[in-house]
């Protein structure tokens, strides 16, 4: 099955969460969402080849730029799914598969840097920050930010 990638207006609807997998990569989905939105000028808060959509490209060994010319070449996600796969530093299934599930699990609590930040966001929205994920915090921030806008 086909998925046409509509262009979305960020401003008023949120990509793909992080978890919806493409090919089997985590943040692929909404890393196509935010391309198209940058190429149409409607990414509003967003922002694209961010260091969110970098894990995913230094993890195939692309760049935003490369990823930005195949999901314009690209009418559907399953294009842009089948490029991701041909391009970059070749991954297994398996590969794939550990990376996006470490992504989809990933917090910055075991990062000094970071962690007080996620603590501080996390609080915002309810979420504990020993339990939830940087991805459990994206789907909170994207349904905070558009509920109040929704018709």
């Amino acid at each position: 099955m086909n998925n046409p990638i509509v262009s979305r207006d960020l401003s008023k609807q949120a990509p793909h969460s992080p978890r919806q997998r493409l090919a089997g990569f985590a943040i692929a989905s909404r890393a196509v969402d935010k391309c198209r939105a940058s190429l149409a000028g409607t990414l509003g808060e967003y922002r694209y080849d961010c260091p969110l959509d970098n894990m995913l490209f230094s993890f195939k060994g692309i760049t935003g730029e490369q990823f930005k010319i195949a999901v314009q070449a690209s009418t559907n996600y399953e294009e842009v799914g089948a490029w991701l796969q041909a391009n970059g530093t070749m991954k297994t299934p398996d590969e794939i598969k550990e990376w996006s599930d470490e992504m989809e699990a990933g917090s910055p609590m075991k990062n000094p840097e970071k962690r007080s930040a996620f603590i501080e966001n996390c609080a915002r929205f309810f979420l504990n920050p020993q339990m939830n994920s940087t991805f459990d915090l994206l789907e909170a921030d994207d349904r905070a930010s558009f509920s109040s806008k929704s018709t």
